[in-house]
């Protein structure tokens, strides 16, 4: 194919779309309202659309990997927003070191599992 690709922009649900949208800024996600039920959430060039809806089996089967240039910095400050004391549900796991790179979790407050990573360059 001949096509360049821009961006890939997934849509999340959210099991309360307030609360979530909430959560994405207070994360530094730059928040773009489109309808009263969606909204794109971005950083840069990168975004993700996060919809009043919800359904248990998608929302728990949900994962997003986010590249990041470092991810033992990302995860200092992730901690240093203190998002659990904020948020229920909110769990912050810290850098793991794989053959492929380095990462870090954080569960929204749906329960969406968000990868933080960053690969090992050769």
């Amino acid at each position: 194919m001949k096509h360049q690709a821009k961006s890939i922009r997934p849509f999340i649900g959210a099991k309360d779309f307030d609360l979530s949208r909430s959560f994405y800024r207070d994360m530094g996600f730059e928040e773009v309202v489109i309808s009263p039920a969606m909204s794109l959430f971005k950083i840069n060039d990168v975004g993700f659309y996060l919809q009043n809806a919800y359904i248990k089996d998608w929302v728990d089967n949900t994962m997003i990997f986010l590249e990041v240039d470092d991810a033992d910095r990302y995860y200092q400050e992730l901690l240093a927003l203190n998002l659990p004391s904020k948020y229920e549900n909110i769990r912050l796991t810290p850098v793991r070191v794989d053959y492929w790179g380095k990462e870090c979790f954080v569960h929204d407050p749906s329960g969406i599992l968000w990868h933080f990573g960053e690969f090992f360059r050769k």
